[in-house]
């Protein structure tokens, strides 16, 4: 521990299935442990319970069978609280957020901070609630809203299990991945807000650069409720090239001999970071066209916006766009390298685990200290269930007009108005792109609604 008391510390991720905001979930608790505090998970059931374990973390299981939030959940909270003298808990995502307003904060059992991964804040989130966002828009974006503490958490990536040192090797030849093909990896989660038109893209994109005989070969790790509308996109960009060059091999409770294999990965979000960490060239991809090759030109834009896109990039839109992005990094074994290094020291710099829960420890002891009165703590209540119910009405209004998204926190017009609003800033930082992956500067800890020193910069080749 450095430097502050011991603290007990309840984290609640939103899920445990595979995937890339649960795992830094469980990654930083992990971390905040090693830094000298208890810390005990609580979830429901799923692959990451395992991990969890493994990790020496103690868990306690929530039951699957619920509404979300759940009054009951909240109950439960207040009790583990209670038994354990809990200081702090930590929610991520918005029903967990709210099942710990309600149970512990409300009745100033302990502390409450959230984590959102997600690409926008939900408006009916308690403003006293001090959270983290992934993203320097999403945060300005918060604050504008009227969140009291805002801070700025980039998905951090474990440098030391993510390393360009691991062997790849054995899983292209389990796959049947000749040495001198090129392989282009996606690892995600295969549902339809978010990844799906990417993981369609990158079929059609890597099927025509097939057809005009280039080595290349697709895999997609992972599953999803997206899975079928995925294999036959597979299926069909297959029947066409008349050989195997999109591979499905289903999801992977470790992934790390995917990236390790890789060389090139497309990706977004903690996915897209931890293809850097392997040293891998990266194509981040979102939705309504986007695709971009991470360059040290195009990096600020991700610096500010997250590792995801709205529209077209520099070379267009749709799969045309994806496959130049990934015909140029094909073309050039060392252009593959240089990439791979900048990514890689982008990620020592700027999105290490180790300043992700020095981060997540100070915003726990500034929560435990800055307590909020038990009338705004009310009137919070008050504001949010009322907006929630309200939300829960127009959400069910919009599923029987058939409008309603998988996720509305990833909705396209949600995250298209935080991008369109942190224009204006993105383009206020581009005066100073010096420093890049070049000494370390970091926006990440910012906490309680002070803007971020962004500094950008350019990194020296090696």
């Amino acid at each position: 521990m450095e430097g502050s008391p011991g603290m007990k510390v309840l984290v609640y991720p939103h899920s445990m299935e595979i995937g890339g905001s649960q795992l830094n979930a469980v990654q930083i608790a992990a971390a905040v442990r090693d830094r000298g505090h208890e810390v005990i998970v609580i979830s429901d059931p799923g692959p990451l319970v395992a991990r969890v374990r493994a990790m020496g973390l103690e868990h306690i299981e929530i039951s699957a069978e619920r509404r979300r939030p759940s009054l009951a959940v909240s109950r439960m909270l207040g009790e583990v609280v209670q038994r354990r003298s809990v200081d702090v808990v930590h929610s991520h995502e918005w029903p967990p957020i709210i099942e710990a307003f309600l149970g512990v904060n409300l009745p100033e059992r302990a502390a409450v901070v959230g984590t959102v991964m997600s690409m926008s804040v939900a408006p009916f989130l308690p403003h006293t609630v001090p959270l983290t966002v992934g993203t320097e828009m999403i945060r300005r974006a918060a604050m504008a809203a009227g969140h009291r503490h805002v801070t700025l958490l980039e998905p951090p990536v474990d440098a030391q299990a993510d390393h360009p040192s691991a062997n790849g090797e054995d899983f292209r030849i389990a796959h049947g991945i000749r040495p001198d093909e090129v392989l282009i990896v996606m690892i995600c989660r295969l549902v339809p807000d978010l990844k799906l038109e990417g993981l369609l893209s990158a079929c059609e994109a890597v099927g025509e650069m097939a057809l005009m005989r280039e080595p290349v070969r697709l895999m997609i790790i992972g599953d999803g409720p997206a899975h079928a509308e995925v294999a036959a996109r597979s299926a069909k960009v297959n029947a066409a090239v008349g050989r195997e060059v999109v591979v499905l091999t289903g999801e992977m409770a470790d992934p790390r001999p995917g990236y390790a294999a890789a060389d090139i990965v497309i990706g977004q979000g903690g996915s897209a970071l931890r293809g850097l960490a392997f040293a891998k060239p990266l194509v981040v991809v979102g939705e309504n066209g986007f695709s971009e090759l991470l360059t040290r030109e195009s990096a600020p834009t991700f610096l500010q916006q997250g590792w995801y896109g709205l529209g077209p990039g520099s070379r267009g839109a749709g799969p045309p766009a994806l496959r130049l992005a990934l015909q140029s990094a094909v073309a050039s074994r060392q252009l593959r390298h240089e990439l791979g290094l900048f990514g890689r020291r982008l990620v020592e710099q700027r999105f290490s685990l180790a300043h992700a829960a020095k981060t997540v420890e100070d915003l726990y002891l500034c929560a435990i200290r800055d307590r909020v009165s038990t009338r705004r703590r009310l009137a919070e209540a008050t504001h949010s269930v009322a907006r929630l119910v309200g939300y829960k009405l127009h959400r069910k209004y919009r599923r029987w007009v058939g409008k309603a998204s998988t996720d509305d926190a990833n909705d396209r017009s949600r995250i298209a108005a935080i991008l369109s609003s942190g224009q204006s800033g993105q383009a206020a930082g581009r005066g100073d792109r010096s420093n890049i992956a070049g000494d370390g500067s970091s926006a990440a800890g910012a906490h309680y609604g002070a803007r971020p020193a962004v500094r950008i910069s350019r990194q020296s080749d090696r």
